[in-house]
């Protein structure tokens, strides 16, 4: 079971998230570990009875504390065989730019994660992309879209840590 310190409390985001138990931590916790595991289990595991557990769960989700859940796949048996991440510059950052280059490269179904980041650049991406060609096609797609100015491309070689969530 992930350890979940009991005396740390959970930092209030501006949305002021309800006030969590040991108890919702753990529920937490094991849901990021697994999402899959049926409310038995999961009771089991964070050591109350299945009724009280699922109404938790829901209280969570409620709450947006709980956002959703995915399968992880096999991104190569699927057919991507390249994870890149690029770093774009804009000629600008008015709001009305940084809102149109989201809403553009929010339509790619390649463009996996984008995050707005701070200290040199404007945005990161991570993509994935069926072969080479199609990643210089995705790279020449970003480096011809308005406003951009810079386009910094770094292919992942392997990746060897990936986890859901964030430490409870």
């Amino acid at each position: 079971m992930p350890h979940v310190p009991a005396s740390q409390p959970l930092p209030r985001s501006a949305a002021e998230a309800p006030p969590l138990d040991d108890i919702d931590r753990r529920i937490i916790a094991e849901l990021q570990t697994d999402g899959r595991m049926t409310n038995v289990e999961l009771a089991s595991r964070a050591g109350i009875s299945p009724p009280p557990c699922l109404r938790r769960v829901r209280r969570l989700e409620e709450a947006g504390l709980i956002r959703g859940y995915h399968a992880e796949t096999d991104a190569l048996k699927l057919g991507w065989q390249i994870q890149l991440f690029a770093i774009v510059g804009l000629d600008s950052q008015r709001q009305t730019v940084l809102d149109a280059f989201e809403a553009l490269v929010g339509g790619w179904e390649e463009v996996r994660e984008c995050h707005m980041i701070r200290g040199g650049d404007d945005f990161l991406l991570r993509m994935v992309a069926r072969d080479t060609a199609h990643e210089n096609q995705l790279t020449e797609r970003l480096t011809a879209a308005p406003n951009v100015t810079r386009v910094q491309t770094l292919q992942t070689i392997r990746t060897s840590k990936v986890l859901a969530g964030v430490p409870i």
